[in-house]
């Protein structure tokens, strides 16, 4: 019984091909991998017959940054995956090789390869198959069908992502009532504060509810913006992200960097009434210098509360137009610095704080942080109250404020830029009357019909406690840093009973880098806080004096004084 066999050969290939182009021994592995020769087919067998093997496609994204697509006889490896944010392109890194390999030299690498540029595609479509000594039709249809998966891919990827937006929060009856009951309770912003501190946030009590009442104002047409300073490692960042941590994450949007035009690009209501977090100021400013596209953008939002530019763009013609990019505000702006100076610009618009760089502060948070480590935290508890806070939120209202008593308020003498500060206090004290609007009676104007809560003489009182650190630093000549320097040295020189003071000892003393104690003394001897009373440059250094040793506790009750006479005034009416 005579059996007939068959060889199968690469795609592409046959016998004459391959005795020109490869070795002796590839005839004979081919002969000794023969196989059985198939009857000719029926139209019944060829309907019942599955795809040739060398057609079925192996699509693997199991690891995105090597997707393999393999077809037939040849394989596609993207190295380094596709860019997911770019749909009008393709750029790949494409390894194009011969499956199996009969010889390291049947594969081919292009980087930057754009998939949906067909001249570049053409070119190197003809290369590989020099190259893989392939047909070009084959290759090309290997092509096409690797652009539909990665376009599918691709696709369902950016679908998943914009699944994955965070859904507004919904309250059940239960929650919304608990929610509802704090915010009625007596001492509100009392009990608020120490919850905060239940949550994680230890010590800085006055900074923390500054923080979290300014973050709640980003509900009203007239936000609150904050920043914080303070050195390098004292804790900026650690608490704003801890009270940002009692908000609605919806109601978020933190940033580390962004490109000078990229505020211009969001949606024309997408940062309505946000929180926009910034970790870090000098991460909107590549040049440090405060004065880029994002920043200026940004102030524009804080200040105007919206953004308007023209831009040219073509048509579905083709033809030129200009185009208008609106995003509206208003925003909520908190970041954080240790270059006040830099970004005076942006700090003239915003309340400034200044960490706790005590000792004492610093002796709690690393107590908490052994506690923590320890497991004797109560984590269940800290995020309940944060659950709470955060429902409390959703709660709040767009209403109108009206503060009987605002012609009567008048800040310190003291401060400088009044306009500006004099708006941020009026503003803080009507967010402290919005906190308490489910305790106020609701109003309604005879003459407009407009509905409104009054601010009681509590909430200046409360608004006067907290802000009097930062109206002082509004009137104080010198930096925050500078200050508390200055009051440390002062100190110092009292308990060491010294009249005055070579830079040199005070560095040893005081723990303090002599660039940033240069800086210091330079900033205080220009204002007049410090004189040279000896000493030269070039062997032991000057010797300074201190001019006055009252002047900020004099400054400190001239605004203690200007808020307090201010409300007796009114309460005597």
């Amino acid at each position: 019984m005579i059996q007939i066999s068959k060889v199968q050969t690469p795609h592409g290939e046959d016998i004459n091909s391959l005795i020109q182009s490869h070795e002796p021994e590839v005839l004979n592995h081919l002969l000794n991998e023969r196989i059985p020769a198939e009857p000719p087919a029926t139209k019944e067998t060829v309907k019942s017959k599955s795809p040739k093997s060398s057609l079925e496609a192996k699509f693997d994204v199991s690891n995105p940054e090597l997707i393999t697509y393999e077809r037939g006889y040849l394989k596609c490896t993207l190295l380094g995956g596709i860019n997911m944010q770019q749909a009008d392109r393709l750029r790949v890194t494409l390894l194009l090789e011969r499956v199996p390999k009969l010889s390291p030299l049947h594969s081919v690498r292009q980087s930057g390869l754009d998939l949906y540029n067909d001249n570049f595609l053409q070119k190197f479509i003809r290369s590989a198959a020099e190259k893989l000594e392939y047909g070009t039709s084959e290759i090309r249809l290997l092509l096409a069908h690797l652009i539909e998966e990665l376009e599918t891919y691709r696709f369902k990827a950016m679908e998943n992502k914009r699944s994955k937006k965070i859904q507004p929060r919904i309250l059940t009856p239960e929650r919304r009532e608990a929610a509802l009951k704090y915010l009625k309770q007596e001492n509100l912003l009392k009990q608020t504060n120490i919850d905060i501190g239940r949550s994680g946030v230890i010590g800085e009590e006055v900074n923390r509810l500054l923080m979290y009442l300014c973050f709640t104002s980003r509900l009203r047409e007239q936000p609150l913006h904050m920043i914080s300073l303070g050195a390098s490692g004292t804790g900026k960042t650690y608490l704003q992200e801890k009270v940002a941590e009692l908000i609605p994450e919806q109601d978020q949007l933190e940033i580390t960097m962004l490109s000078d035009n990229a505020f211009y690009y969001f949606k024309q209501k997408e940062l309505q009434h946000k929180l926009i977090l910034i970790e870090d100021m000098d991460g909107l400013s590549g040049n440090n210098t405060g004065s880029n596209g994002a920043l200026l953008a940004l102030r524009e939002l804080m200040s105007k509360k919206r953004i308007n530019k023209r831009v040219v763009s073509k048509d579905a013609k083709g033809n030129m137009q200009t185009i208008s990019l609106l995003v509206e505000g208003p925003i909520c702006v908190a970041g954080t610095t240790t270059k006040e100076r830099v970004y005076e610009d942006n700090a003239n618009r915003s309340l400034l704080i200044y960490r706790d760089n005590s000792s004492n502060h610093f002796e709690k948070v690393m107590d908490y942080q052994r506690r923590y480590s320890a497991g004797t935290v109560d984590a269940k508890t800290e995020t309940e109250i944060k659950e709470l806070f955060k429902d409390m939120q959703t709660l709040f209202k767009p209403v109108s404020i009206r503060n009987p008593f605002a012609q009567e308020l008048k800040i310190p003498q003291e401060v400088f830029k009044p306009l500006r500060t004099n708006t941020h206090y009026l503003q803080f004290i009507e967010c402290v009357t919005f906190y308490h609007q489910f305790q106020r009676e609701l109003k309604v104007d005879e003459q407009t019909g407009e509905t409104y809560i009054e601010t009681t003489l509590e909430d200046i009182a409360a608004a006067n406690a907290l802000l009097k650190d930062v109206l002082l630093s509004k009137a104080d000549e010198i930096s925050g840093a500078c200050r508390k320097f200055f009051e440390r040295l002062k100190s110092h020189l009292k308990e060491s009973n010294q009249s005055s003071f070579y830079a040199k000892e005070i560095r040893s003393s005081l723990r303090i880098s002599p660039t940033t104690l240069k800086r210091h003394l330079y900033q205080l001897q220009l204002c007049g806080y410090l004189k040279i009373v000896g000493g030269d440059k070039f062997r032991k250094g000057y010797e300074y004096e201190v001019v006055s040793y009252e002047e900020y506790q004099q400054l400190q009750n001239s605004i203690t004084t200007a808020l307090d006479m201010a409300l007796e005034k009114i309460k005597g009416k």
